[in-house]
């Protein structure tokens, strides 16, 4: 299954996870929200860390929506996004 079927069979679910996890403004960007996403290919999630979000949230909520989607998920935040294109992400990335 490609990665937004699998987000958008199961969109309220992934909001869930991710407001368990400590973080907030779940957004996706990259293939998935272009359309060119196909079998295999990952899933990238930003999302904004809360006060007191811990790594261990950011690699359990990644856990958590690779068992819940089926498919690989890259979660990040915007820092973590290279400088040279975080504008452009931050930009065209759309909410969950």
């Amino acid at each position: 299954m490609k990665p937004s079927e699998a987000l958008d069979e199961r969109r309220e679910l992934v909001r869930d996870a991710a407001r368990r996890f400590c973080t907030t403004n779940l957004r996706y960007f990259g293939s998935a929200l272009h359309g060119h996403d196909r079998e295999g290919s990952d899933l990238d999630i930003l999302v904004d860390a809360m006060p007191g979000t811990t790594l261990f949230d950011l690699g359990g909520l990644q856990v958590e929506l690779e068992a819940l989607l089926g498919v690989p998920v890259d979660v990040l935040t915007p820092g973590d996004l290279p400088a040279k294109f975080r504008e452009r992400v931050l930009a065209e990335a759309r909410p969950v």
